[in-house]
């Protein structure tokens, strides 16, 4: 008589997890023959494939911010680290994207990656490293015609690599007009970035953003066009301590002083 081979621990364990599921459990384990002809105890199953990689753009490609997209979530999608996505943007903490914004997924083509063509890691199935491209400075002239987003006094300027002074902050009573600076489409309507309140962001053209957050209440919704002048928000203090409008100017996404390219009062 032959021996009865004993059931595997692993097999018992799953026989046990499938009872707690479904119906029940029985407590003969079949085995699948191998392709040998014999049961071999213990055996376990061939690993399963792994899950395929994201598909690695060219150089050069761009990629265009969706609603609710971060900046880790987008350099996983495409294989790359968030470090490099921010490096190759002028990003700088707590990396703020907003709807529309169109993003480097690598430097431009024709730059040459360092350690040659040999050094592509085949365990990560990411390209080889680069150097990150310089992200150009801001022009000195927009080619926008800026206008002021409200008419209260200024508060607060810009400060560069400051996260919480971005932009300026423009006094004002509750419910005071709140108006595009430009003429633009609106992007972005909602309340998803924290830190901005009620916020509008008008896109001007492939370079220009303007912001304008802590309202009472906006007006408009993503996909109108507005106008230079046109109210597009209330002034509130929404995610901030008084009532005032804080305003942004951003160039390929990153944030200058906006007092650098609005009129002189």
């Amino acid at each position: 008589m032959s021996e009865t081979p004993r059931t595997p621990t692993l097999a018992m364990a799953a026989c046990v997890l499938a009872s707690l599921v479904l119906i029940g459990c029985s407590s003969t384990v079949v085995r699948e023959p191998s392709r040998g002809g014999s049961s071999r105890p213990g055996a376990r199953p061939p690993a399963s494939r792994p899950a395929p990689r994201p598909s690695t753009p060219k150089y050069g490609a761009t990629v265009t911010v969706q609603r609710g997209e971060g900046l880790y979530r987008i350099a996983t999608n495409h294989g790359i680290a968030m470090s490099d996505l921010a490096a190759w943007n002028g990003l700088s903490a707590p990396y703020n994207l907003y709807p529309g914004q169109r993003l480097r997924l690598y430097p431009p083509a024709g730059r040459a990656p360092s350690g040659g063509s040999g050094s592509s890691s085949a365990s990560t199935g990411t390209p080889p490293r680069t150097a990150p491209a310089p992200v150009p400075a801001a022009p000195v002239n927009s080619g926008i015609r800026w206008r002021w987003p409200a008419d209260g006094p200024l508060l607060g300027r810009y400060v560069a690599n400051e996260p919480t002074k971005q932009g300026i902050d423009i006094g004002g009573a509750s419910g005071a007009p709140v108006r595009a600076a430009a003429d633009g489409v609106v992007v972005y309507s909602g309340t998803g970035l924290v830190g901005y309140g009620e916020l509008v962001i008008v896109k001007h053209n492939e370079q220009w953003l303007s912001a304008y957050g802590h309202n009472r209440k906006r007006l408009v919704n993503e996909g109108q066009v507005v106008k230079s002048g046109e109210q597009i928000a209330e002034m509130g203090r929404s995610g901030a301590a008084r009532d005032m409008l804080h305003f942004e100017v951003r160039y390929n996404a990153k944030p200058v002083d906006p007092l650098l390219y609005l009129p002189a009062k």
